[in-house]
């Protein structure tokens, strides 16, 4: 109510250390957020997380106290489980509050605001009975920089928290610097009732996403991707105030990729899950500056980046010492790992794919587990859940690159698209120019569905930038602001697409496991200028003797001529079938920039042109 003295009211509700810490903070609206807080969820007590190292030591020991994580055999590492229904993020039950007669287009889910806001307010009201409120601060992007966003936490979820301060830069004292500016994003999560130390009313899970207020509310979930707001939640605020501001919030990957003589070149990536994202952003002798969220802005005439984040919450399946080397022995070495939902035995955990056998009976997210159980539909029960999870720190990895917390982030030099894709794209192309990159390979992003998630194998799915889950503004928008934002530049980075997953006419894949690195060496080769290139209707793809080499000396591998043919065949009927896939898809849309249709028009006239001129398949050899 205007004229409430919020900071009165937090005297009568906080113990008199915790308001030290709070009012230290000379910012009105965080104060109000804080006691409508209180007293929507009535808690048995506040606790003020400064960036303090005893206070978020206090959060980790909270956590294993009140039973949400349990200690592990190694030294710092602990494992979490959610609910048997609380295994991901929910799509169903998370919806942007919107005002009366406005949308976000379609496909996008949202309810009416006071609804949505009515609905969420009953089922939060007295749920932190009881329990401690935990009030944090973080910054999404490095501190003291242009890129930085503060946030505020407020949860009765320890494992929260402790997930949190590994994953996020510690704001309270980003929130000093702010003085009483009302720019800052809040988040707003409880469990709700508990049975076995898991939310136990899932069916009353919700979601809501304000976006003129940039507040999120979450109810009767554990899962992080529900609950951590900094991460997914908060890339949909991101983008909605990336819109407003000129800049870009993205859902990729940040890497260095080593060139000749010590140079470092940055590529941001865009993968669906399963397309190969991780195992890009963590190559052999490459660095990492983040797996998953980056933000972009034009400084001067560059395109700088930071990583949003500073740990990774990553799916822990088939990580093994074989293909993520670097992050299976952080996951084996003392210090600070959550394991979320794994098979626990004997004080360790085991997960699918990790490299060795897995013992027949252990616990995990459903309790006692032994081989052989079924769900109520008659599925095997996996002794760990496919979406099991890991979170840790990137400075514990021995590949984190130098400039993770770097105010001014780093000049971006490439962006790759990446998608699962058996018979159309080949592995590595570049994009003609910037505009023709983000409409044909970011906005026309697909991906496979595979026979033993889906049980239908080669469905494709549009997923434009790997972003599409989390739109915040009208999809024709969103294209327009990626494409602008070069505008000003006079040179822009270049895009690539690649594609892992190329299989010939028996089913076996074309690409060896590591061939990507080989991939992403082109590209930064590219980038510099330093090799040619072939022209192809769709945009420049490797030399066969420049690959020959980078097999050569990066993998010691012999580069076949027949597996360049088979590997870079222009596919002409399968990509004329994707680009009418895609457009298809974008004429049921409105407001669509004229461009994309346009460029989907010249690349088919390329297509057709090559197509009559040397057949359906042309080796890379005849171009």
């Amino acid at each position: 109510m205007a004229g409430t003295n919020y900071i009165e009211i937090l005297k009568n509700k906080i113990d008199a250390d915790n308001f030290a810490k709070i009012s230290a903070l000379k910012n009105s609206k965080l104060h109000k957020f804080v006691a409508e807080a209180i007293e929507l969820f009535e808690p048995a007590g506040v606790f003020i997380c400064t960036d303090d190292a005893k206070d978020i030591a206090w959060i980790r020991e909270y956590a294993k106290q009140t039973g949400e994580e349990k200690p592990l055999a190694i030294e710092g590492h602990t494992y979490h489980f959610d609910g048997p229904q609380d295994q991901g993020r929910d799509k169903e039950v998370t919806k942007y509050l919107l005002p009366k007669g406005t949308s976000l287009g379609q496909g996008i889910n949202s309810i009416e605001k006071q609804e949505g806001l009515s609905e969420i307010f009953g089922l939060m009201k007295g749920q932190m009975n009881g329990r401690k409120m935990l009030v944090m601060f973080f910054c999404l992007g490095p501190t003291n920089s242009e890129f930085s966003i503060p946030c505020v936490q407020i949860t009765d979820s320890p494992y929260v928290g402790h997930s949190e301060f590994i994953l996020y830069r510690p704001g309270y004292e980003q929130f000093k610097n702010i003085g009483d500016s009302p720019d800052f994003f809040r988040f707003m999560h409880t469990e709700g009732e508990l049975e076995n130390f898991v939310s136990k009313n899932p069916d009353k899970k919700r979601i809501y996403i304000d976006l003129n207020e940039n507040i999120v509310y979450s109810v009767n979930t554990q899962y992080a991707g529900n609950t951590v707001g900094l991460k997914k939640l908060a890339l949909r605020l991101a983008i909605n105030k990336s819109d407003k501001e000129g800049w870009l919030a993205e859902h990729m990957f940040l890497m260095g990729i080593k060139g000749p003589k010590g140079r470092i070149t940055y590529f941001s990536g865009a993968f669906p899950s399963a397309c190969g994202k991780t195992s890009t952003a963590m190559l052999p002798g490459q660095t990492i500056i983040g797996d998953d969220i980056a933000y972009l802005r034009i400084k001067g005439d560059e395109i700088r980046c930071v990583n949003v984040e500073q740990g990774i919450f990553g799916i822990i399946q088939d990580v093994n010492p074989d293909s993520d080397p670097v992050i299976y022995k952080a996951l084996n070495t003392p210090g600070e790992v959550i394991f979320g939902n794994c098979l626990i035995v004997d004080g360790r955990p085991y997960w699918l794919g990790m490299g060795r056998p897995l013992p027949e009976k252990g616990l995990n997210y459903i309790g006692q587990w032994t081989k052989g159980m079924k769900d109520s539909k008659g599925a095997d029960i996996h002794p760990s859940h496919k979406n099991a999870r890991y979170t840790v720190r990137l400075d514990s990895l021995a590949n984190c690159d130098k400039n993770l917390n770097n105010p001014k982030g780093v000049v971006l030099g490439a962006v790759v698209y990446g998608g699962r894709d058996s018979d159309t794209c080949v592995p590595v192309e570049q994009a003609y120019d910037w505009t023709e990159g983000i409409i044909a390979k970011g906005a026309s992003l697909e991906s496979e569905t595979t026979a033993a998630t889906i049980g239908t194998e080669g469905v494709r799915s549009f997923n434009l930038m790997s972003n599409l889950d989390f739109l915040a503004i009208p999809l024709g928008k969103y294209i327009q602001n990626n494409l602008d934002i070069v505008r000003r530049l006079k040179k822009t980075p270049l895009i690539f697409s690649v594609n892992y997953f190329l299989r010939d006419e028996n089913r076996k894949y074309l690409n060896g496991m590591l061939d990507k690195l080989v991939w992403m060496l082109w590209a930064e080769l590219r980038v510099h200028g330093d090799i040619d290139a072939v022209k192809t209707p769709t945009g420049l793809i490797p030399k066969y003797k420049d690959l020959a080499e980078l097999f050569s000396a990066n993998l010691k591998k012999d580069y076949a001529t027949d597996d360049y043919v088979k590997q870079f065949t222009i596919r002409i009927p399968q990509l004329l079938a994707k680009y009418d896939r895609i457009e298809a898809i974008y004429r049921k849309e409105t407001n669509v920039p004229q461009i994309v249709f346009e460029t989907f028009k010249t690349i088919r006239g390329r297509l057709k042109d090559l197509q009559n001129k040397k057949g359906d398949y042309v080796s890379p050899l005849a171009l």
